[in-house]
This record gives C-alpha cells, structure tokens and sequence, in this order.
C-alpha cells in the first residue's frame, strides 16, 4: 500500500512513513493510491465478529506488510480492551429506524479514542522499531488533544505538545488534557481561537527548523492518516449489527474538520451500502454552505455550545476535494490557494456528485437546546450537545425513511454539563467512575499568546532531549 499526498507534488510514501509525516512535504495531505474494496459476500461473514476482529479486517490492507499481523491484532486488542462497554461501539434506538452510534465508550468519553487509543500504539512500535524519537503537535477543539495525551502518555518515544483555545473548551475537556501527569506531556493554552492552533501546527510541520534538526514532528491530528482509518471501522460495525450489509444505511455525522465523515465516504468506496451521509455542523457552516451551495467561503469563528466543531477551516474536506477532481492534486492546490484569498466554487457537475451521497445542515446553539431537550422527553436519553446537532440534522435532511438512520454519538453528556443546563433539563450527566475525581486533580498547563515564534520557542525548549 502506498500514500500519495492531495496536491500532487510530494512522493509517495508507505504506511510507517505516512504515521510519522503528517502533513505532506507540499502541503498536502496523505491519502492511499488505491482503496481496497470488500464484496458483500466478504462484510456478510464478518457479522457477529469482535469489534477488534472487524477492526483487523477492515484497517490491515491498509498496514499491510508495514507491520506483522500478530502485533497489528495485539495492539486492537489492547486498545478495544480499554473501552468499558463490551460492544466497544453500542447502538441506542431513538425512534423507528433511527439510532445513535455510541462512540463516547474510551477512555476519554470522545469517538477520538477510537482511532487516538490505537495511535499511540502504532506510533511507538515504529519508533522503537526506528531507534527514533518524535514530537507530536496537535490542536484541538476539545477532544482530540485529551484522547491524544491518553493514548501516548506511556509511549516512551514520545513528547507530546497539545494546543487548545484558551477559555474555548468545555472545563470536563480541559481538565481532562491538563491533568494527565507525565513528563512528556505539554499543554499550551493559545490565546486564539482553534483555526489559530491549527494554522500553528501546519505552519510548524512546514518548516521545523525550530527544532534544531535533533527530531520530528508526528501529527496526531486527523490529517494523520491512521486516524481516518481507525475511524472507517464502526460504519462497518453499526452497519452490521442493523443488518447490512443486505441493506444500505443512511449517517448523520456531527463533524468540523471533516475526518469523521469522510470515513464514512471511505467506507462506501470499499463496498459498504452507505446510501445517505449527512454533514452536521454548527453555526461554523462552511461544510453546510459549500454541500447546500457550492459556495467555499471562510467567516468569523463563532464559540458554540459545540466547542469540538468550532472550526472553520476544515482540514480533511482537502481529500474530497482530490477526489471530486478526479486526482488532480495540481486542482486542488489551484483551488485551495484561491480559497485563502476568497470564496470559491467548483464546476457544478463535480458539486452535484458530490450531492448524490451527501446532504447537509446547520443548527444553532437555540435548536441544539431544544433537540437535547426533545430527546430527552421523548426517550429519558441524554444527548451531548454534538451528537444532538447529528439527531437535529439527521430528522432534517432524512431521505428515505426506510432506511435505518444511524447519527454518530460523538462524545458523552458529561462533557458538557452547561449545555444541558442551558437545553432546561435538572438531571446532571455524570462522569463514569474512572474520572469521578476530575475536578480534585492538579492542573498543569501553559497560556501563551497567539503567535507562532513564542509556541515554537516554548517547544525547542521543552521537549525531552532539549
């Protein structure tokens, strides 16, 4: 299996290489020269299998010969193991044919585990593999950074620097970064908005000559492949479990940087009946506004009751966009250049293939309150604010009732006390036992300004050869 990068420019790079690159050398981002496709026959016989079993069915095509089959299957086991429902990824029935994928199992209550838990793992097994050391750099908008540290915080090849918004993510997301000891861990509060982090972290892995030249940046962001094929693996399962796939299915997914549902995508590439995927965003629209409009136009960041989909620029829309130009990485460096500049569309006939499989909403804040509040009446179910902008849209752009419509529940309620307050319900979401003393932990973090060279700076310093 080989890896060519979205704007054409980069070589093409095996599976250990990709996991430790990141972002491409010309910008762009990793995705496989060719999917391997699975026939209806194949995912019929994988009905009933463990979730780590269905796991190495699905992802090792996509390993390959990079690592032996028995420590690829060791390392699903032990990170599946770490979830706390047997079914790792359970099903929770709403209404008559309509379901939530509950991916908020792991260790730090997001869908990030799924793919960050395994992450780790991989990434320490190459590195030792290599006689290597690396630096992970990440943003977050909530989520990713805590799954991160938890899924590296025992690598011994690792340090691991994590950007957050200062003040912009929920206090349960937070703590949950800021209180995992261990010297290779560092958070970096940045007095910016996520899309600051992020530009940082890009701006980083384009030029790292602030490191010295002593060691490299590994991303853990979802532009890391390994974290968009971890994620294919539970459309599959859902699929299963609700008789696919003899039938298609139709998924709702709450996503800002576009990495969670382009799996989905994927997914439908390697023969999996996938008839509808919806994007759910939050008033942060510009997926809603391009997938509605064919309109690519960046605004104002909005801070939402949904802080892990406050982003504007949406990293991974990158790899549809190479798709949806037939390849053309020259296209798609030619129309994410003049997206920096201004708004930009593309030809119509490109944009309304697109639209065959996918459809789109925004909810604000108001109709999120309201969709928490509605499930909870209805079911005495208990949405997180994300996962209700999934229910929210799915009920809207839903084609074709008879086919099962299953929105991803991206992470737990617990995360998010003050939108369930603001949603008028009294019963407070409490954290699983394993984080019943979050609030009692220290903290450890640092606030920086917003700006690159002082980031930077802290990092050449701070990591553990320095």
């Amino acid at each position: 299996m080989r890896y060519i990068s979205t704007r054409g420019e980069a070589p093409a790079l095996g599976f250990e290489d990709v996991l430790l690159t990141g972002l491409a050398s010309d910008g762009g981002l990793y995705v496989p020269e060719s999917l391997p496709h699975f026939s209806l026959e194949e995912i019929r016989s994988w009905r009933g299998l463990p979730y780590s079993e269905l796991a190495f069915n699905v992802m090792y095509p996509f390993v390959d010969d990079a690592i032996p089959e028995d420590a690829f299957r060791r390392m699903l086991d032990e990170t599946y193991d770490g979830f706390v429902h047997k079914a790792v990824a359970p099903l929770v029935q709403l209404d008559t044919n309509e379901w939530v994928l509950e991916l908020f199992h792991g260790p730090t209550l997001a869908f990030k585990d799924f793919a960050l838990q395994l992450l780790g793992r991989l990434l320490d097994y190459v590195l030792e593999k290599r006689n290597q050391h690396a630096v992970i750099m990440g943003a977050t908008s909530g989520d990713t950074g805590s799954a991160a540290i938890e899924g590296c915080r025992r690598c011994e090849h690792v340090d691991i620097f994590i950007l957050h918004p200062h003040e912009r993510v929920s206090e349960v997301q937070r703590r949950q970064m800021t209180t995992v000891a261990g010297d290779n861990i560092h958070n970096i509060a940045v007095k910016g908005n996520f899309d600051d982090c992020q530009r940082m972290v890009k701006a980083s892995f384009g030029d790292q000559s602030f490191l010295g030249g002593k060691v490299r940046l590994a991303a853990v962001n979802s532009i890391n492949w390994a974290r968009i094929m971890a994620q294919i693996v539970y459309y599959f399962q859902a699929s299963l479990a609700l008789g696919g796939p003899d039938r298609s299915m139709a998924f709702s997914v709450p996503t800002g940087n576009f990495g969670d549902i382009f799996a989905g995508y994927l997914a439908k590439k390697m023969g999996l009946p996938i008839s509808q995927l919806v994007i759910a965003t939050n008033r942060n629209d510009i997926l809603h506004r391009f997938m509605s409009g064919n309109r690519y136009e960046q605004h104002q960041l909005e801070h939402t009751l949904s802080p892990s989909m406050d982003i504007m620029v949406s990293s991974n829309f990158e790899r549809l966009l190479f798709d949806l130009h037939g390849r053309d990485g020259a296209a798609v460096k030619e129309l994410l250049e003049n997206a920096a500049r201004g708004p930009v569309s593309i030809e119509d006939y490109r944009w309304r293939h697109a639209r065959k499989l996918f459809d789109s909403d925004a909810v604000d804040d108001r109709a999120t309150c309201q969709t928490i509040r509605q499930i909870y009446d209805e079911n005495e179910y208990l949405l997180d604010p994300h996962t209700a902008i999934g229910v929210k849209a799915a009920r809207t752009c839903r084609r074709d009732r008879s086919v099962p419509m299953i929105t991803l529940g991206t992470a737990h309620p617990a995360k998010f006390p003050d939108a369930i307050a603001e949603a008028g319900l009294s019963v407070k979401p409490q954290l699983p036992a394993h984080m019943a003393d979050l609030f009692e932990r220290e903290e450890r973090y640092t606030v920086l300004e917003n700006d690159l060279a002082s980031v930077q700076d802290f990092m050449a310093k701070h990591w553990k050869h320095a």
